[in-house]
């Protein structure tokens, strides 16, 4: 069981602050389907070369301040 859990809509937002942080992530590198967590944690944490617990906390971040367009 993943330490998140990621809806296809809040990730379209989730997916526009990482890009806005970390500007050289493509929407194919970004790609997620509920359910693979966990697939998306590690990749994304080799793309911006941090550890899967910063990743998750970045992601839980973004998620409680989803309306925000800050990350």
């Amino acid at each position: 069981m993943s330490a998140i859990s990621i809806n296809n809509t809040d990730w379209k937002r989730v997916k526009i602050k990482l890009q806005r942080k970390y500007n050289h992530l493509t929407d194919e590198q970004l790609q997620y389907n509920a359910g693979e967590e966990d697939q998306l944690i590690d990749r994304i944490a080799g793309l911006v070369n941090r550890d899967r617990d910063y990743v998750i906390f970045t992601l839980k971040k973004a998620l409680v301040n989803i309306d925000n367009n800050r990350l």
